[in-house]
């Protein structure tokens, strides 16, 4: 077996160009550099329903990308966004619950944090002010014993770039939250490894503490990957 074979396979649903005609699927390399620097090895997935199977099968964990697409207007407090339609959402639900009803690990950045806080009880809000500006950063400070605090700290320094926040957590844990009191990290208690997280890891640094999220999520998925590996052996 080659030192390839033997590391977890992590499934990233793909993003798309929904603001220039959804024509093209798109995501920042820094997802799969962060689960490659971790450990483990990234394969982007498209939109295709025929595809959700295979990649249940065939991966050890799933990561669920930010982007910017109509969800159901009842996961809202209040008026839903006014965001595109895309193809993304069904197959994005269909992989989520997937991968938790098989216990594989799920990880979920700023609208991937969204739909899997919605997915289980929790409600959205369309507008956050003060939270969309690429080039501005701000504190996040984690929940003692979750998950999340154990990965990445007590505290640390995030960017601020979403539009969307969970407001009303639902049966998820909020694990972290903004100084303004914006929730910026949810967990699922007692299923494994599944974390949602709002700021862009992907767009920071190497060394950057939250990357301990890329490494949780290897570190979770490697079991899962030794019993794919004894299932085809």
């Amino acid at each position: 077996m080659t030192q390839a074979a033997g590391r977890p396979r992590v499934a990233v649903l793909m993003d798309e160009n929904t603001s220039s005609g959804g024509t093209r699927y798109e995501a920042a390399k820094g997802y799969f550099a962060g689960v490659l620097r971790a450990g483990g090895l990234a394969f982007g997935v498209p939109y295709e329903p025929a595809t959700v199977g295979p990649v249940l099968e065939g991966f050890d964990a799933l990561m669920t990308v930010g982007g910017r697409y109509a969800m159901p207007a009842d996961w809202y407090a209040g008026a839903p966004a006014a965001s595109p339609q895309a193809d993304r959402l069904v197959v994005e639900i269909a992989l989520v619950r997937g991968f938790l009803g098989a216990g594989k690990p799920v990880l979920g950045i700023c609208a991937g944090m969204q739909v899997l806080a919605a997915l289980n009880g929790a409600k959205l809000t369309a507008s956050v002010p003060d939270h969309n500006d690429k080039g501005r950063t701000h504190e996040v400070r984690t929940v003692a014993g979750t998950r999340l605090a154990a990965l990445v700290g007590e505290r640390l320094t995030v960017n601020t770039f979403h539009n969307e926040a969970v407001v009303e957590p639902g049966g998820c844990v909020v694990s972290a939250r903004a100084a303004d009191g914006t929730v910026e990290a949810i967990e699922l208690a007692g299923a494994g490894f599944a974390l949602g997280i709002q700021w862009h890891q992907e767009l920071l640094e190497p060394d950057h503490p939250g990357a301990g999220v890329f490494r949780g999520l290897v570190a979770a998925a490697s079991s899962s990957s030794s019993r794919r590996r004894a299932k085809a052996s």
